[in-house]
């Protein structure tokens, strides 16, 4: 086995940090039979008073080369009879190791004032990472929050590393103002035993590894594509000609008296991502939230930069369009890599905004995973903001659950 991959996982819910570290450790060692060469930890909030104990109390029982981490609001891991489990807002720490032969893997931390400019040269990026463009690196990037620099970081390392599979997520500290760490242990480089409480921390796997995502955004398109036909920055000045909130009304009038219930708070913009497809279906477009309004001129203003000639259509979001854009992004993967090696392992990283609050019962998201993609370890935490690909390029998302998977390549 030592010439295969393997991945383990262990989740502890011990109220002691002491015991949950040594509780994690010894159950994820054991289930390998070869040593790891990556470890990703990640720790609830309830223990963010003792977050700067948890890597001397690691590096005491664990042996890895690279070990990268950060705070979640919840924990996501794999119980002893094999079951994934999301814990929310109680202690607990999810501890992922992993034996990679073949694989090399590369550490960072950048913070904002470090990026270059967006107009910078690929070069300037790869300069920044310290990671060559080939062969292809996967990355996994863990941000401390949206002064990081994270959206523009996301889009440099698109421009400099075309082909490269980015996913990750945004730590998070529980509550409104809660404090997170990032956790950085590099025994080979030079981020030996840090504590960050910004920036961003990411590794590139390089090598015999593949890295695959699945971004379930979670929500279901209501009525037509509409064309933004004028628009400054992220606001939206016209649609299909006409005055924006006009045709959001309308559109509003014409839903069910559920539907206008829900929209009162769920309701999002998707912004296509091909400008080339004619049908456009779910899971076509980029999800971003509604800032406000303006009644006098009728302007919507959302989430993120729009320009004229874009296709938009208004959705609305509930645990049943949750439940049902998973189940179908799923479906497609399962039926697309039958052929592939299967799956060893996954990342989850999944938003606050989801969980038992979303569905009304706990890990839906993962016992649905599973259904699909079963009898792998699964690690992962509840995000202040999920990163993964959409369309072709990466992203900063709310209220998905995005699923970062990892198997050999075919040999």
């Amino acid at each position: 086995m030592a010439d295969q991959m393997q991945w383990a996982n262990a989740l502890s819910t011990r109220h002691s940090l002491e015991a949950a570290v040594t509780d994690v450790v010894e159950r994820a060692v054991s289930s390998l039979t070869a040593p790891a060469d990556l470890g990703l930890v990640f720790i609830s909030s309830a223990f963010a008073s003792e977050y700067s104990r948890l890597l001397p109390l690691l590096a005491e029982k664990l042996s890895v080369p690279v070990l990268i981490g950060c705070s979640g609001g919840g924990v996501i891991g794999t119980t002893v009879n094999g079951e994934i489990q999301e814990l929310e807002a109680e202690p607990a720490i999810s501890l992922t190791l992993a034996h990679l032969p073949g694989v090399k893997v590369q550490v960072f931390h950048v913070v904002a004032e470090e990026l270059p400019d967006l107009d910078s040269s690929p070069d300037t990026w790869v300069d920044l990472i310290g990671v060559p463009t080939s062969p292809t690196p996967q990355f996994i990037l863990l941000s401390s929050s949206f002064a990081s620099g994270i959206n523009d970081l996301l889009q440099g390392l698109d421009f400099a590393y075309p082909g490269s599979v980015i996913v990750g997520g945004q730590a998070s500290g529980g509550g409104m103002g809660g404090r997170v760490a990032l956790f950085c242990n590099d025994t080979e480089g030079g981020e030996c035993q840090s504590l960050y409480r910004e920036g961003t921390i990411g590794i590139a796997l390089t090598g015999n590894i593949v890295l695959e995502t699945i971004v379930a955004q979670g929500c279901r398109p209501i009525g037509k594509p509409l064309q933004v036909t004028k628009a400054d920055r992220n606001i939206i000045l016209e649609l299909d000609e006409q005055v924006p909130l006009v045709v959001l009304r309308d559109l509003i009038a014409s839903l069910s008296e559920h539907e206008r219930i829900l929209a009162q708070h769920s309701l999002f913009v998707g912004v296509a991502m091909d400008e080339f497809k004619l049908a456009l279906q779910q899971g076509d477009f980029l999800i971003r939230g509604i800032l406000g309004v303006d009644p006098t001129a009728g302007a919507i203003a959302i989430g993120d930069r729009v320009r004229p000639g874009q296709r938009l259509q208004f959705h609305l979001r509930d645990a049943q369009a949750s439940a049902e854009d998973l189940e179908l992004l799923l479906q497609s993967y399962q039926t697309q890599r039958d052929s592939e090696p299967s799956a060893v392992a996954a990342l989850m990283f999944a938003c606050l905004g989801r969980g038992e609050g979303l569905y009304g019962k706990p890990n839906f998201d993962s016992e649905l995973f599973r259904r699909y993609v079963s009898d792998i370890p699964v690690g992962g935490f509840f995000c202040g903001g999920e990163i993964g690909p959409v369309g072709g390029r990466t992203f900063l998302h709310a209220y998905t659950s995005a699923f970062g998977i990892c198997r050999q390549n075919q040999l």
